[in-house]
């Protein structure tokens, strides 16, 4: 078999494979940043990689790109928030949102579930403040519904799951009201109490 067609349950699983055996057949042919960067820098498909400078950056593109050529792998879809890294690439190549590099200000991109704004090159996270009942079932929801993988937020979220701890260890239901002196901590503790939360680097 010589093509892979995605959708089942083991696609990630062979893209990662795929991309690994691309490194190990053409491991003499590059540096070693490049090998590791498709080895500790790629979730499945995705590659979220950091350098230090534009001319690291360019030299990083044009090796990915050569390296996974060999193994039949094109790839696209690229952002920076350099300019310069991308005027490198053919617009074909890039995303979607940075094909105009005419652009007075980078735009906001989804990467890895994430918000980064490569203007600023700081990562976004948009939370949606909503009233959530005062249960155990409701601060549950409240603080799994922020999707933060890299851990970020976490000081932001980290009181209201020490709560939600105290209520499981009252023994409260995942109905039950808290009692008055948690529930007092409960809606300030909510991770839900800023709109948009923007660690700082």
């Amino acid at each position: 078999m010589l093509v892979h067609l995605f959708g089942a349950t083991s696609s990630p699983s062979c893209a990662g494979y795929a991309l690994r055996k691309t490194v190990d057949d053409n491991s003499e042919a590059f540096d070693n940043d490049v090998k590791q960067t498709v080895l500790d820098n790629f979730y499945v498909d995705d590659c979220l990689k950091s350098v230090p400078t534009v001319e690291e950056g360019k030299r990083l593109v044009d090796q990915l790109c050569k390296l996974l050529k060999k193994g039949g792998f094109r790839l696209t879809k690229w952002v920076s928030n350099s300019k310069e890294v991308l005027s490198v690439l053919p617009s074909s190549e890039r995303a979607a949102s940075v094909m105009d590099l005419d652009l007075d200000h980078l735009p906001i991109e989804r990467t890895l579930g994430v918000w980064w704004d490569m203007e600023t090159d700081t990562f976004r996270f948009k939370v949606y403040q909503r009233d959530v009942p005062l249960t155990r079932r409701g601060l549950l929801s409240a603080t799994s519904s922020l999707y933060d993988p890299l851990g970020f937020v976490s000081p932001f979220v980290v009181r209201a799951k020490i709560l939600l701890q105290d209520i499981c260890a009252a023994g409260n239901g995942w109905t039950n009201q808290f009692k008055k002196r948690l529930s007092d901590v409960g809606r300030n503790g909510q991770p839900n109490s800023h709109a948009d939360i923007s660690p700082g680097r």
